[in-house]
């Protein structure tokens, strides 16, 4: 599972934390990874100063095999691997992507979950697409919403590129560029019409995109949220996806604003197990049952 947060300041790692504490609690084993590379941060929630090994390692050939970089928590089921700080890693070539995909998806666990940076570079993109869920984190405020929506259309984008790469369907790639320029091509700011001209050209491509559209529930996790007001924000995401990217279905969960958050993050302690009462930690346990259920 990948989470992610279109801009930075939204409680992503914080809620990466707290959620793999949430699943060991229900007994599943959980390896937590920053893939902040660059800025990487998870490790402090834990409480974690040091560390003796991290992705740097992996990805330098220092380490072979990524388990051995799996750090203790001391909390029962959860590991963690750190993130890297050497200048230059947040920008992996494509074999070092593939060999670190490969091995995330072979570490023997119940659940991995990837604490993705801020944005949508091809990086965070990539791991979200190849992630058999993925969490996205926003906030009630309008701004982040609306880069929640243009997160989530450059995920559709880079998943069609792909698609029409492998097709080696250069018009339909050519069109997929001319979609992005809206104003130039207004036909195109839409998916519906955007699935219109792909059917001009090919037909089961334009059904396999529908296909892929109506089988496509992204998960988003509206943060900090103070008010009925603020917990109805994840609707305005949900109209924009449905009216410009024709997602139909959308899975909207709420976390409340709660001043435990920032006393455990002041303290470094994860609010799950500073705070386990709090209504930060009510609302991040119903999204790990959630998550276990489906």
């Amino acid at each position: 599972m990948a989470i992610v947060g279109p801009k930075g300041g939204v409680g992503k790692t914080t809620i990466s934390a707290n959620l793999a504490i949430a699943l060991s609690m229900l007994g599943k084993k959980v390896i937590a990874v920053d893939l902040d590379l660059g800025a990487s941060n998870l490790h402090t929630l834990f409480g974690i100063r040091e560390t003796k090994a991290s992705l740097d390692d992996f990805v330098l050939n220092k380490i072979t095999n990524l388990p051995d970089i799996v750090l203790d928590t001391n909390v029962n089921n959860l590991g963690i691997i750190c993130g890297g700080n050497v200048p230059g890693i947040a920008n992996l070539n494509y074999n070092k992507k593939l060999k670190l995909i490969r091995n995330l998806s072979q570490l023997k666990t119940d659940f991995v979950l990837l604490d993705l940076g801020a944005g949508a570079s091809s990086n965070v993109v990539d791991f979200l697409i190849i992630a058999q869920e993925g969490l996205l984190v926003t906030t009630p405020e309008v701004p982040s919403l609306l880069n929640a929506y243009s997160f989530i259309k450059t995920l559709i984008f880079r998943r069609l590129a792909l698609h029409f790469k492998q097709l080696e369907q250069t018009e339909l790639i050519e069109l997929l560029d001319k979609a992005r320029d809206f104003d130039s091509y207004p036909k195109l700011k839409t998916m519906e019409g955007f699935i219109e001209a792909v059917h001009s050209i090919n037909v089961p491509a334009a059904n396999s995109i529908r296909k892929f559209l109506t089988n496509y529930k992204p998960i988003v996790v509206v943060n900090r949220a103070r008010s009925g007001k603020d917990a109805d924000a994840g609707k305005v995401l949900q109209n924009l996806m449905n009216q410009y990217l024709s997602i139909k279905s959308s899975v909207i969960l709420t976390v409340r604003e709660d001043p435990a958050v920032g006393i455990a993050v002041a303290r470094l302690k994860p609010v799950l197990l500073e705070a386990p009462r709090s209504l930060f930690a009510k609302d991040i346990g119903m999204i790990a049952h959630k998550i276990t259920a489906s």
